[in-house]
């Protein structure tokens, strides 16, 4: 998923000395600025994995403007192309892209395309009970583990612990499946990335939101179940991930999303409805400064994901005609 645009922030903060660190803030982001004369209303809507992001943003937004009303709803990505299509909100954060119809129904309404933000960079980690000693599973078996159809190619469905090499207690334990339900960004992330395309099966509970598929995981002792790396819990493990047998494991660590080189790395982006060549109005421009300063970017890390680099966030206000 967009390895080489994660490569590329790797290489930019190498270039600027930066340990790639869990973390690491670029220095040359700039603290937010504020300005006279901001006021109004902004609503957003979609991701409820960005949901404490977003919350996190309008706390430091509302701190410069305390007159600036910021209403945020995350139900799922998936809520987020309709309401901008509607005008219902000013902002729909994803936890993937746009698919090519939603793009299109927003074409038809207003002329051209969304404009999408990479605001952040998460790492979707696969959960298990923190007293699961399993050490790595490749995707084919995360994909043998979730799906009904294993378009990975693992030759048998994995439906035990101990179908993954785990012995003891764990031998004969059956595998306790959770999951996001289909209106999620994440669900659909890990449906392309993890399952290959592919069908879940039949038995994965699906929780309205991150937090809930990570204390379900922790309730079970045979647990395992896919969320943002900001919803970590000390319950849970994050295990090791490889793109295929005999391949490299690599943990949900900071240094391994933006080398890439852990498979399931994804940005976080905010869309929005702009008209390109005018100009945007002076409440959602600042917003989008906000959350591409330095102070915003902070935010980003409280929440437990990883922040973008200076050369993004300046690449991303351009998408808004903001210099």
């Amino acid at each position: 998923m967009k390895k080489g645009m994660f490569k590329l922030i790797a290489i930019g903060l190498l270039c600027l000395g930066l340990p790639l660190a869990a973390f690491a803030l670029d220095p040359a982001l700039k603290p937010y600025t504020p300005v006279s004369g901001i006021s109004g209303n902004l609503k957003s809507i979609g991701s409820d994995s960005m949901n404490n992001e977003m919350t996190l943003w309008a706390e430091g937004f509302l701190s410069f403007y305390p007159n600036v009303q910021i209403e945020i709803e995350g139900k799922g990505s998936g809520t987020a192309p309709p309401a901008l299509v509607s005008g219902t909100a000013h902002f729909g954060p994803m936890s993937r892209p746009m698919k090519g119809d939603e793009i299109d129904n927003f074409e038809r309404r207003y002329g051209y395309k969304p404009t999408e933000l990479n605001t952040s960079i998460d790492m979707l980690a696969v959960y298990v009970h923190k007293d699961n000693p399993i050490e790595c599973l490749t995707l084919q078996q995360v994909d043998a583990i979730f799906s009904k159809t294993r378009r990975g190619g693992n030759a048998e469905n994995i439906r035990t612990w101990g179908d993954v090499g785990l012995t003891g207690q764990f031998a004969n334990l059956p595998i306790s499946l959770y999951g996001r339900n289909s209106a999620s960004g994440t669900y659909g992330f890990f449906k392309d990335n993890a399952l290959f395309g592919g069908d879940y099966k039949d038995e994965v509970k699906e929780q309205p939101g991150s937090s809930s598929v990570v204390q379900g995981v922790a309730s079970e002792l045979a647990g395992i179940g896919y969320s943002g790396i900001g919803y970590m819990t000390a319950d849970v493990r994050a295990v090791p991930l490889a793109t295929g047998p005999g391949e490299a494991c690599f943990a949900a660590a900071a240094e391994n999303a933006y080398t890439g080189e852990y498979p399931l790395a994804r940005f976080l982006m905010v869309y929005t409805n702009y008209q390109p060549g005018s100009t945007i109005d002076p409440l959602r421009r600042e917003f989008a400064r906000y959350i591409f300063s330095r102070n915003g970017q902070e935010d980003v890390v409280r929440d437990g994901y990883f922040p973008v680099s200076n050369v993004i966030a300046q690449e991303q206000l351009k998408k808004l005609g903001i210099k």
